[in-house]
């Protein structure tokens, strides 16, 4: 099985680099947003000292570490899955023995977190230098939140692939896909820092999964959470994986079997 995987990846790496026009679009993408957030926050935080109990530079802990997590814990399997349901294209991969989704999908979001990486690291160091935050770490705040990242890639990936399988029933699958995202970048911490949300709906997030993206790892290395907090969190990310990972399960079986070579 590890041959096989080393040979998607040998695949899947190669197959990044011929795409170097969209690595920077989609470099842009993650770049931006955050950077806006951040310099608006940081501009109100200077005016009035705090907000809700934040100063510039938490804020620009925050929003910096958030924008690196968002990029390693967050899935672009719908971008890369959902046509081949769609145009049919999936039929080449079926007969392969190996999972499309499992395998080559999970490859391919690995490959390109990776090259996203070696590019967004320089521009990161530099926007450190700009904004200037103030880090928290400690050896065992960095240890815990390195399977924090990987449990929180592995819910990303899974809820959004479950999600891509819709198309073997719809025309298109951007509808529900919208849906995700707008809960998403809401409810994730990616938007805003959580405790800037009402205290109810604070409470129904702490058991969605979106928090355990971002919301949940900058915390955590950043030495904010007491050790209940802590537990609680990684066991909704336990808890998550095996619901997600059964709600995949079971999409795929099914849609699989109402597949056909023309598409959905």
């Amino acid at each position: 099985m590890l041959n096989v995987y080393k040979r998607f990846w040998q695949v899947n790496w190669a197959e990044q680099w011929q795409y170097r026009a969209n690595l920077l679009m989609y470099l842009a993408y993650w770049i931006v947003a955050p950077i806006v957030y951040l310099s608006v926050w940081m501009t109100v935080a200077n005016l009035q000292g705090t907000v809700n109990g934040m100063t510039a530079s938490d804020f620009a802990t925050y929003y910096l570490l958030g924008l690196l997590i968002d990029l390693i814990t967050s899935s672009i399997t719908f971008h890369i899955f959902t046509y081949k349901i769609q145009d049919g294209s999936l039929s080449g991969e079926l007969l392969r023995p190996s999972h499309p989704v499992l395998t080559n999908a999970l490859i391919n979001n690995i490959a390109f977190k990776t090259l996203m990486l070696i590019v967004f690291i320089p521009i990161w160091i530099v926007l450190l230098i700009l904004f200037q935050p103030t880090f928290a770490f400690t050896p065992l705040s960095v240890l815990l939140t390195i399977p924090a990242l990987i449990m929180g890639f592995a819910t990303s990936f899974l809820l959004e692939s479950g999600i891509s399988l819709l198309a073997f029933w719809t025309t298109r699958a951007f509808g529900p896909m919208e849906i995700f995202w707008t809960a998403g970048t809401m409810l994730s911490g990616k938007l805003f820092p959580l405790t800037f949300l009402p205290l109810a709906v604070q409470s129904v997030a702490q058991f969605l999964p979106f928090q355990l993206w971002v919301w949940f790892p900058v915390q955590l290395l950043s030495n904010k959470l007491t050790t209940q907090e802590i537990i609680f969190s990684f066991t909704m990310e336990l808890i998550w994986l095996v619901v997600l990972y059964v709600f995949f399960q079971a999409l795929w079986k099914r849609g699989v079997r109402k597949f056909s070579a023309v598409g959905a």
